[in-house]
């Protein structure tokens, strides 16, 4: 077997703790996710907002067939950035947690526990082997009796609430953002315009409507809502515009002729 020059041999077929203590396998997940697209997530008193850049990898895609934000249940939806394929599957592991859990107890499934849920399984992948730790984060968002609520999971099963938060490529620039200007009384509207706003500072393409998603869940009637194209032309005709002035003078030529 040959090891890798990172790893030394700590990083193959099964995860296991290096002499260091540190677990590259799940490291290296971590990575993904952050070459992955940028999500944000933002709370506001009125609910909450999630939006992806979902910039298509080729003309020929139809738009309506890549998703970035998944319904989970009425109330509550999530937001992926890495490996897609495996948010679908733990996608699908919290659908079949949310059905199962109204029908036992009648009740819909809290933001909290279905996170937690999530989290344990994204745990397992690390400790057993013949399995790789998900190399996906999401954020889970929803309302349920303890009002509008924001977690993120790692790929190693850690999990935390936020106010506001971002993951993928564009998560430095939004996060430095966030602490400076967040504001928990914002409307709805506002936090779309909020929302759209750092995730324009990091795409590498022009915002359009056919390149990003957003999904509202408010807190008066709790129901996940995904915004057309026309909804979201108006709110990106709304952003202000970035005009970037040099403090530099153009030079002038002083080169004489001879």
């Amino acid at each position: 077997m040959v090891f890798g020059p990172r790893g030394g041999g700590y990083d193959h077929a099964i995860t296991v703790f290096s002499p260091d203590g540190s677990l590259y396998q799940v490291s290296y997940a971590a990575e993904a996710v952050k070459k992955g697209s940028t999500a944000i997530g933002v709370k506001c008193t009125e609910g909450i907002v999630l939006a992806v850049d979902k910039s298509l990898p080729s003309n020929l895609v139809e738009s309506e067939s890549f998703e970035k934000i998944f319904q989970i249940d009425d109330h509550m939806a999530t937001a992926s950035s890495g490996i897609i394929a495996d948010a679908r599957v733990l996608v699908d592991k919290a659908r079949v947690q949310a059905q199962v859990h109204k029908l036992t107890y009648d009740e819909e499934i809290s933001v909290m526990a279905l996170t937690k849920s999530i989290g344990d399984l994204k745990q397992m992948h690390t400790q057993y082997g013949g399995l790789r730790p998900f190399g996906v984060s999401l954020i889970i968002a929803g309302v349920d009796s303890e009002g509008p609520q924001i977690f993120v999971t790692e790929p190693s099963g850690a999990f935390l609430e936020w106010k506001a938060t971002a993951i993928g490529s564009g998560k430095p620039t939004a996060m430095e953002y966030f602490e400076k200007e967040y504001e928990p009384t914002k409307s709805m509207e506002e936090s779309v315009i909020v929302a759209l706003k750092v995730l324009k500072k990091s795409m590498d393409s022009d915002m359009v409507a056919s390149n990003i998603e957003v999904v509202e869940i408010t807190a008066k009637d709790g129901l996940f809502r995904r915004l057309n194209p026309d909804e979201l032309k108006k709110y990106i005709e709304m952003l202000p515009e970035d005009v970037e002035e040099s403090d530099e003078e153009p030079e002038e030529d002083t080169e004489s002729e001879d």
